[in-house]
């Protein structure tokens, strides 16, 4: 379907699959949140999302969110988050667009960001991406110096630190996904060990993988194809 939910997709079967998965570990399905990713689909797939109870919307290109803002209703009832990678010459204008950022994949990039807001005198609230699977095709810090680097953002005084994302290899090995959200998760639990409190959030799994996601600790998880169907 062009422009909306996709009709062979109940919203309710995947509400059912999140309830599954959270009943596995003990978890309460309503402590996960939805990004309702609509990259590279039409702004009625986001006004029909929002109409379906999906306030929290995922969009990867600033160029395309600026063109769909203007014919979305809904933008003062809607979390905005950017789930693809930002380059630095594109910061400022992700400030004004998104409510979170969850790309940031470096520490040059958060200090960028931290002083676009010091001058804007507002904050930044962002997700520090790790490639916990060391991914050579994906972006993001190394796990192994995600903790140093993450505690360094999260005392920028113009950021808000409030979770990890992280993309897991194209695979369906379950184990290996399995492996890839759990080290996460650890990278999460240590920094709250050490202080940073506000990092209570875990961006992990998408429409393929987000049950194991949700197995393994997941607050937020990113539905594309699950909910719009394929892309073009």
């Amino acid at each position: 379907m062009i422009g909306g939910l996709n009709p062979n997709i109940n919203a309710e079967i995947i509400y059912k699959r999140i309830a599954k998965s959270s009943e596995k570990v003990n978890r309460k399905p309503n402590d996960i949140t939805i990004v309702a990713v609509t990259k590279s689909f039409p702004v009625t797939s986001m006004i029909s999302a929002f109409e379906k109870g999906f306030s929290v919307l995922g969009e990867s290109r600033i160029q395309e969110t600026e063109k769909k803002l203007p014919h979305y209703p809904y933008r003062d009832k809607t979390e905005l988050h950017l789930i693809g990678h930002l380059q630095g010459n594109k910061a400022k204008k992700a400030t004004t667009i998104y409510d979170v950022i969850q790309s940031v994949d470096s520490i040059k990039l958060a200090h960028r960001l931290n002083s676009i807001n010091e001058q804007q005198k507002t904050n930044q609230r962002i997700f520090f991406q790790i490639n916990t699977g060391n991914d050579p095709n994906k972006f993001g810090i190394t796990k192994d110096a995600a903790t140093d680097l993450c505690i360094q953002v999260s005392e920028l005084p113009n950021i808000v630190l409030e979770g990890l994302m992280v993309i897991a290899p194209l695979t369906k090995e379950e184990h290996i996904l399995r492996q890839t959200f759990s080290e996460t998760r650890k990278i999460r639990d240590e920094l709250i060990s050490q202080g940073v409190k506000k990092c209570k959030n875990l961006s992990m799994g998408m429409s393929g993988d987000f049950e194991i996601a949700i197995e393994e600790g997941a607050t937020h998880i990113r539905l594309g194809t699950a909910l719009f169907g394929e892309r073009k």
